[in-house]
């Protein structure tokens, strides 16, 4: 086991963030937030990914703190609490950023009809 088990994932989920942030992915049904309103239109889709791209980057610079801070102990057993700080910096960013993009990309767009 890994001292810090969710580096890769935090890592690649920032990677991924950074062009979106960025603005350099085109509408798509792949890569980004991809829901109705977001492929509705070019303006909304940007403003999505870039905020989205934030909220991901945010999160996954959480956890690589917490990482850094507080690796777990590679024994099998130590730790249980440190594992658990772990599971929980990796997770709950990423579902409070999965709500809060839900919010935001809800209020984009509208009154634009």
């Amino acid at each position: 086991m890994s001292q810090r088990p969710f580096l890769i994932p935090a890592f690649l989920i920032a990677v991924a963030a950074i062009p979106l942030i960025l603005g350099l992915v085109p509408r798509n049904r792949l890569y980004g937030v991809r829901t109705r309103r977001t492929l509705s239109a070019d303006g909304i889709w940007y403003a999505a990914n870039r905020f989205g791209g934030g909220v991901f980057l945010a999160a996954s610079a959480l956890y690589l703190l917490v990482a850094a801070f507080f690796p777990t102990p590679v024994a099998p057993g130590a730790g249980l609490g440190l594992l658990v700080l772990h599971l929980g910096a990796f997770v709950l960013p990423l579902f409070v950023g999965v709500v809060v993009l839900g919010r935001y990309t809800r209020s984009l767009g509208r009154g634009e009809s």
